[in-house]
C-alpha cells in the first residue's frame, strides 16, 4: 500500500503521539508498504528528509514551539497539509490516508476525502476526543465539537489507544472504534541486566503543564526526602519556572536534574539508568513514555487515569492512584523506593508485562486497518 500519513506532531516536534505516528509508519515501511508523511515544520529542521525508508514533508504551519502546538499552529496545519495532500493524491496516489489525532489532522483527511474520494482511517489518542484533556482542550472544543461528528463518520476506520480513549469517544460518536495499543519495539529497547539502583532514580518524561502535574510530582518527592534518591525531569513547557521555585523551595536542588526537551533517543538513555516512573497525570490516553518504561523494565507509580491501567498491574510492576490522592502517591513512593529487593521485583516484572505492548503486532492490527479501509 501507499499510505500518506497526516499528524501535526512528528519526533522531534511534539509528544507522545507523534512518537506513536513515527512507530507505527517505520513499522508498515519494514512490512513492505511506502509510507509519506505530511507534519509540521519547526525551527531549522529540513522541509524533506527520509528516515528508516518514511518520507518525511515538514510543512510551513505557524508552529513556533516543538512541544506545544496553538491554536493558530494547528490551523496552519490544516491548511498546508490539505493543499499538499492534494497534491500528493493527484501525483503520488495514496491508496489510504491516516490521520493521527481526529483533531487537527482529521480535517484535511475528511476534505480530501470530499475533494478526491480518497478513504481515510483515524487513530484518536484522547486529546482529541472532547472530555479527554479537558484541562488542555476543554475550552476549544466548546465551539469546535459541532463540526467535529463528520470527521469521525467519514472514516472507513477508527482505531483508538486506549480503552478509556474509545470509551470516552463513543459518548459522543457512536461509531465502530477499534482499540490498538500503542506498541514498543522490545529487541530495539532491551535494558539488558536489569538492577535495582543505589540510590534508586525517578524519572519524569513529558511536556511540564498542568495535566502532566509536576508539581505534585515535586512535593510527593518532597515528602519521602529522608529516604536515598535522585530524579530525572525530562521536558520541558510552560510549568517549568514554577517546577524550579519549588525544588529551590524544598532546598532538593541536589536531588533533581532538570534535562530539558531530550529526543526520545536521549529519553530511552535516560530510562536505561533509571528504576521508576512516576507520572502523576490528571488525564492520560496510553502515554508512550509508560510503555517504553515498562519496556524499559522500569517500576511505575502512575495516576488510575486513560490508558495508564494498561500499563500497572497493580503490586506486580507498579502502583496506580487517583490524581489528588498524594498520600497514596507518598506511599507508593516510599514503599518502592526504601525496599530495593521489591524495586527490583517490580523492574523485572514491567519487562515481562511488555510483551503484551510488543510493536510488530501493533503493527499487524494496523497493516490490517489500513488495508480493509484501503479496500472499503
Amino acid at each position: 500500500m501507499k499510505i500518506l500519513v497526516l499528524s501535526h506532531e512528528y519526533p522531534p516536534v511534539g509528544g507522545g503521539g507523534g512518537r506513536v505516528a513515527q512507530d507505527i509508519s517505520r513499522g508498515l515501511v519494514q512490512h513492505g508498504h511506502q509510507v509519506r508523511i505530511l507534519t509540521a515544520r519547526c525551527g531549522q529542521l529540513p522541509a524533506y528528509e527520509e528516515q528508516d525508508g518514511v518520507e518525511i514533508l515538514r510543512l510551513k504551519s505557524a508552529r513556533r514551539e516543538t512541544f506545544r502546538a496553538d491554536l493558530r499552529a494547528m490551523s496552519g496545519f490544516i491548511l498546508a497539509s490539505f493543499f499538499e495532500g492534494l497534491r500528493q493524491a493527484r501525483a503520488w496516489q495514496p491508496d489510504i490516508v491516516h490521520a493521527h489525532f481526529a483533531v487537527p489532522a482529521g480535517v484535511p483527511a475528511y476534505m480530501l476525502k470530499l475533494f478526491t474520494g480518497l478513504p481515510y482511517a483515524l487513530t484518536v489518542h484522547l486529546g482529541d476526543v472532547p472530555g479527554g484533556v479537558p484541562e488542555k482542550t476543554g475550552r476549544w472544543f466548546r465551539w469546535v465539537f459541532p463540526f467535529t461528528p463528520p470527521i469521525w463518520r467519514g472514516a472507513a476506520a477508527v482505531a483508538a489507544v486506549s480503552a478509556y480513549t474509545r470509551e470516552l469517544a463513543l459518548q459522543r460518536y457512536p461509531v465502530p472504534i477499534q482499540v490498538i495499543l500503542n506498541g514498543v519495539d522490545l529487541r530495539a529497547l532491551d535494558p539488558g541486566v536489569i538492577q535495582a539502583g543505589k540510590p534508586p532514580r525517578v524519572i519524569f518524561a513529558g511536556r511540564f503543564q498542568p495535566q502532566k502535574n509536576p508539581l505534585v510530582l515535586v512535593r510527593c518527592l518532597g515528602a519521602v526526602r529522608d529516604l536515598p534518591w535522585s530524579c530525572t525531569l525530562l521536558g520541558d513547557g510552560p510549568l517549568r519556572p514554577q517546577v524550579e521555585a519549588e525544588i529551590e523551595r524544598l532546598g532538593l536542588g541536589s536531588r533533581f536534574d532538570l534535562q530539558g526537551w531530550v529526543t526520545p533517543e536521549q529519553v530511552i538513555g535516560h530510562f536505561r539508568a533509571a528504576d521508576l516512573l512516576f507520572m502523576p497525570s490528571l488525564s492520560e490516553g496510553l502515554p508512550v513514555v509508560g510503555v517504553h518504561a515498562v519496556a524499559m523494565g522500569l517500576a511505575l507509580v502512575m495516576s488510575r487515569v486513560g490508558g495508564c491501567v494498561d500499563l500497572v498491574a497493580e503490586g506486580q510492576n507498579g502502583y496506580l492512584l487517583e490524581p489528588d490522592d498524594t498520600d497514596g502517591f507518598e506511599r507508593a513512593l516510599r514503599v518502592l523506593l526504601g525496599d530495593r529487593m521489591r524495586l527490583q521485583a517490580f523492574r523485572l516484572a514491567s519487562r515481562e508485562h511488555a510483551r503484551r505492548f510488543d510493536l510488530n503486532m501493533i503493527i499487524l492490527q494496523y497493516e490490517q486497518l489500513l488495508g480493509d479501509a484501503a479496500r472499503r
